[in-house]
């Protein structure tokens, strides 16, 4: 199964942070492909890019808009549950690695079980975090945008409105 490039390079307005590839990803080669993931229409809604875009235009998103994308565990699969403690502990230490490498002003986590299992702490709330993992590089954790979450759509997209204001006042859409 083909794993998915990451799109990193330093200064990165947003790093999205995801779980893991699912298999249709992994199969078109592209993040967030799922049929029903959210992640393309959230980023536009809520006015994160300026236009509609898709799965297909993944590649798009750094250049563009200086956005990276990555996961915490790189290998592809049905759903997390098929993941294993080993997948996490290589996939926190890799995901730390690129934090302090390219020092994003913002790691947006997409989806809580993202941030638990990178930072391995319990509790956690989509929001800004209050300690961040890495100094200097602002926590801020999104809920999952898989048809899978049950969480309603307008609430999903309210978190990702959010996040656009957190980078608006970074200093970072422009």
């Amino acid at each position: 199964m083909n794993r998915l490039p990451d799109y990193l390079r330093k200064k990165m307005k947003i790093l999205f942070i995801g779980y893991n590839p699912g298999l249709r990803s992994a199969e078109l080669g592209h993040h967030y492909a799922g049929r029903s993931n959210s992640f393309f229409p959230f980023l536009y809604q809520s006015g994160l890019i300026s236009e509609p875009l898709t799965y297909e235009d993944d590649a798009l998103l750094l250049p563009v808009y200086g956005y990276g994308l990555t996961n915490l565990v790189s290998r592809p699969s049905l759903g997390i549950k098929d993941l294993t403690k080993e997948d996490y502990r290589e996939g926190a230490a890799l995901l730390l690695s690129k934090l302090l490498l390219y020092k994003p002003k913002i790691a947006a986590y997409v989806g809580i079980g993202v941030y638990k299992n990178f930072s391995g702490r319990h509790h956690i709330k989509p929001g800004l975090q209050e300690d961040p993992i890495v100094t200097g590089v602002v926590d801020f954790v999104l809920p999952s945008t898989s048809g899978l979450n049950r969480m309603a759509y307008k609430e999903k997209l309210s978190w990702f409105s959010k996040l656009k204001d957190l980078a608006e006042r970074k200093g970072g859409l422009s």
